[in-house]
C-alpha cells in the first residue's frame, strides 16, 4: 500500500499551527531572498538555530547548505539532540 498523502496532509500538514510554521519559513526565504542572502535553486536553507520557525529574529538565522540543515542528530523521541 503507497503513502495517502490526502490522509497525510488532512491530520498534520493542513493543520492551522503547522500552515502558520510554514508560513513563518517562507517568509523568512523571501525576505533572505531580497536580501540576496539565498536565491532560488542555490541549495540553501535558513536555519532556525533554536529549531522554532516562528522566531525570526535576525540572531536566531543562518544560511546553510540544504543537505547540512535537514541532517542532524536527533534524541531517542526525534528531537534535536
Amino acid at each position: 500500500m503507497g503513502r495517502n498523502y490526502r490522509n497525510e496532509y488532512d491530520r498534520y500538514q493542513g493543520s492551522d499551527t503547522q500552515k502558520k510554521r510554514r508560513a513563518g519559513r517562507n517568509k523568512v526565504r523571501r525576505s533572505a531572498e531580497k536580501a540576496g542572502l539565498v536565491s532560488k535553486g542555490d541549495n540553501k536553507d535558513i536555519h532556525h538555530k533554536d529549531g522554532n520557525p516562528m522566531n525570526s529574529s535576525l540572531s536566531n538565522l543562518a544560511v546553510q547548505d540544504r543537505s547540512k540543515n535537514r541532517s542532524f542528530a536527533r534524541t531517542a523521541n526525534a528531537r534535536k539532540a
